[in-house]
């Protein structure tokens, strides 16, 4: 039998390498005939940038760059064997992970950090780039992005502003005199694994402002400046992107990468399953295995189990879950097209020992699975 392991990481005690490694040993426990083929994968946020560079057969570069707080970090960018594709993570430079919880405020963050990766890798030569755009510290609509790429943001005085989220409701003008002229020979792909609009109460600041650290006030002051950022920004590039499918990602950053980029928005796990070609394992193997930290409505979404989902289904391949938090119901589970959830939790216990026991009790729920599906 041909067993296929493609998990994403769980966040906060297994990256989807260790993953891998755990589940195969559960495999070998239960059916040590069993061949097993493991892929890591990510859904656009972090990880995929060392998944897409590997995958490429490239290596990664090290850049000084900003932190969300404008502090001298050093942050890692993938290139292709060919050195044609840059694979980029906006979380390597102005991710919430960079920041200490008492920081945690999207009114001062930027993205200029990742617009410095960016620069770097244009003005390197790269003739495209795929950003994934997950896990941000932001609410700046791509403002700090784009700042870091030669735009100008003014007020109405003619002033210059600060990238920053706390100053979208007062920018009057964007100035593109001085954007490096190498940007509009680049394509870009963006990563991304959620839908919501640019603004409103489904948009990036009401759904994600509160986990950066935004507490009510905050919310409704950063929604009426991407309100009103919009409006300049599609006046300045007459295009109105505030509604498109993932606008809202990343604190505004999507609707960045299509007005200063001029992007293209992609599910992220489709991006990585596409390099990796996994389409032509599964439809090989008898059965996939996959997991993440949390299987909840978000994960039916866009994430790795729906993405795997949709395409075990196409070639009628069992697929089997394995999760550290299974929050969807059975009716769910079967309309999801996923065959088997499991949670990896076999006894009570506090968040601390699931972390740190989560390898072992990843390697047990996929013996036991295993040994459902394969009796012997």
């Amino acid at each position: 039998m041909r067993i296929l392991v493609a998990p994403d990481k769980f966040r906060g005690s297994l990256e989807a390498g260790e993953v891998c490694k755990a589940m195969e040993a559960g495999i070998m426990l239960a059916y040590p005939e069993a061949e097993v083929i493991a892929m890591e994968l990510a859904d656009g946020g972090e990880g995929t940038m060392q998944i897409l560079t590997r995958l490429a057969g490239g290596q990664q570069v090290k850049a000084h760059v900003q932190d969300p707080l404008g502090r001298p970090i050093d942050a890692f960018y993938g290139i292709s064997s060919d050195g044609n594709t840059a694979y980029i993570e906006m979380a390597a430079a102005s991710g919430l992970n960079l920041l200490d919880p008492s920081e945690h405020n999207p009114t001062q963050t930027s993205t200029f950090g990742t617009g410095q990766l960016v620069r770097l890798a244009v003005e390197g030569g790269v003739s495209k780039i795929i950003l994934g755009i997950g896990g941000s510290a932001t609410t700046d609509c791509g403002m700090g992005m784009a700042a870091a790429l030669g735009y100008v943001f003014l007020d109405k005085e003619g002033n210059e502003l600060s990238p920053v989220g706390g100053n979208l409701h007062l920018v009057d003008r964007i100035d593109s005199e001085k954007v490096i002229p190498e940007l509009h020979s680049v394509s870009v792909i963006v990563a991304c694994d959620v839908t919501n609009p640019l603004y409103g109460e489904n948009g990036a600041a009401y759904v994600y402002g509160p986990q950066k650290g935004a507490d009510q006030e905050m919310v409704a002051f950063l929604d009426n400046g991407l309100r009103h950022f919009s409006e300049v920004a599609t006046n300045q590039f007459h295009q109105d992107v505030s509604q498109v499918p993932g606008a809202g990602a990343a604190g505004g950053l999507g609707a960045g990468c299509l007005w200063f980029l001029n992007a293209t928005l992609k599910n992220g796990v489709g991006i990585v399953m596409e390099q990796a070609d996994i389409a032509s394992v599964i439809e090989k193997s008898d059965l996939v295995i996959t997991g993440e930290g949390k299987v909840d409505q978000q994960t039916l979404k866009g994430k790795v189990v729906k993405g795997l989902a949709d395409i075990c289904g196409e070639y009628n391949v069992p697929l089997a879950v394995v999760c550290g938090s299974l929050q969807i119901s059975a009716q769910e589970t079967r309309d999801a097209g996923v065959t088997y959830a499991t949670s990896i939790l076999n006894a009570p216990m506090d968040l601390d020992a699931a972390l740190s026991q989560a390898g072992q009790l990843v390697e047990e729920a996929t013996f036991n699975l295993v040994r459902l599906f394969f009796r012997k």
